[in-house]
This record gives C-alpha cells, structure tokens and sequence, in this order.
C-alpha cells in the first residue's frame, strides 16, 4: 500500500515463489523415475553378485539332479524323465551358453592379462568344456526310451553324479577366489561396464526380468518333483 508500489507485487513474489518449488519437486520425481527406469536399482548389482546370483541357479539344477539320482536309485518309476532334461535344457541355455560365456568372454581373458589365477582360469575353462560333454549325456539318457534301460539309468545316474562333483567345488572356488579377485585387476569404470555389459546381455537373450523368469522355471521343476518346501530340509 505504500508509494513504492512493492505490497502489490508480494503475492506476486510468492506465487513465483511457490511455482519455482513445485517445479523443482517434480523434477526430482521425474528423475528419479527415470532412474527407475533406466534399471537404476538393477545397475547397483555387481559384476561378482551377478554372476554368484547365477550360481544360485545352477546350486538349485544341482538339487534337482540329486534328487533324480536318488529316484533312478530307488524308484525310477517315479522319475518323470521331462523334469532332467527340462533341468538339462536350462543347464545348456542359462549355465553354458549365457552365464560360462560371460566368464570365458569377460572374465578370464583379464586375469589371463593381468598374470593373475591363471592355473585357476585354466581349469575352470577345462572344466566348463568338460561340463558341456556331460549336459550332452544328459540331455541324451533323459529320455523315456532311454530310462527304459537300466543300463541307460546307471549311465545317466553316473552323468548327473560327475556333473554335481565337479560343478560344487567349481562354482564355490569360483565365489570365493574368482569373483572377488576382479575387483583388483580392472578399473573402476571398467568394472561399472561389466556390470552394464552383463545385464545388457541377460536382457537380450533372455528378455526384461529374464533371472526372474529362470528362477521360476527352476521352482517349477521342484514343485514337479515335491523339492520345493524348504521346510522339509530343517534339521
């Protein structure tokens, strides 16, 4: 009300005032989807916690083989032959195809330049070879003419029992001395960019959420096979 004319302009002030704080809260809901979005939460997962996720996967395929060992032991006709080669299948597309060839790709060819575990990658490598010649196997006896044999079941037991014997220790010196050795040979943004690569492929080939997807087949063949209730192994 006064002659400089400045008590009129304060509401005007304060709606401005009002406006630019709006403004600046929204932008930040804004980013913040788009962080979201983005897979903001998915690229806090390390390149180790990733891959020993994976091995999650395989520890669980493992458990499913055991129990068909015991079946094929006991009473393979309680044995559905679809839940080993189904266990098989995801063996081959997720473990071999996807998850191994990160490793072979990304992983060991830096410790191999670094001068670093090298006799370790050496058998790990072998191993993975030697991994794919027993999911053959498997894929092969896992089959309703082939359990028809006793032969055929003895051959197939004996596949799946090689295959856990060596994939345990494989996957445990892998979480232990591999995985938390990477952090010593790379940079820091090269170690953000395995991280982005290894989510870039897993959403390729196997789509958004493809882990999630894996997990629930893997659960499906443990609800086939009665394996699933964790309560059932409470010591």
């Amino acid at each position: 009300m006064s002659d400089s004319g400045q008590c009129p302009d304060a509401p005007n002030d304060l709606r401005r005032a009002l406006i630019a704080t709006a403004a600046a809260g929204l932008a930040g809901v804004i980013a913040g989807c788009r962080s979201g979005e983005s897979g903001g939460d998915e690229a806090e997962v390390s390149p180790p916690e990733d891959l020993m996720r994976e091995h999650g996967v395989l520890s669980r395929i493992l458990l499913v083989y055991e129990e068909g060992i015991q079946r094929l032991q006991s009473a393979p006709k309680d044995l559905p032959p679809p839940a080993i080669r189904a266990a098989a299948d995801i063996v081959r597309r997720f473990v071999e195809e996807y998850h191994e060839r990160l490793e072979e790709t990304h992983l060991f060819p830096r410790f191999e330049k670094a001068g670093r575990l090298t006799e370790l990658v050496a058998t790990l490598r072998a191993q993975h070879r030697s991994g794919r010649r027993m999911t053959d196997d498997i894929r092969r006896l896992a089959s309703d003419t082939g359990l028809a044999e006793s032969v055929n079941r003895e051959a197939l037991a004996d596949a799946l029992r090689r295959f856990i014997r060596m994939y345990r220790p494989h996957a445990a010196r892998e979480d232990t001395v591999l995985f938390p050795a990477l952090r010593r040979i790379v940079t820091a943004h090269e170690f953000g960019a395995l991280g982005e690569e290894f989510e870039r492929r897993e959403h390729e080939i196997f789509g958004d959420e493809g882990f999630e997807r894996i997990v629930d087949e893997v659960a499906g063949l443990e609800r086939q096979l009665g394996i699933d209730d964790l309560n059932r192994v409470t010591a």
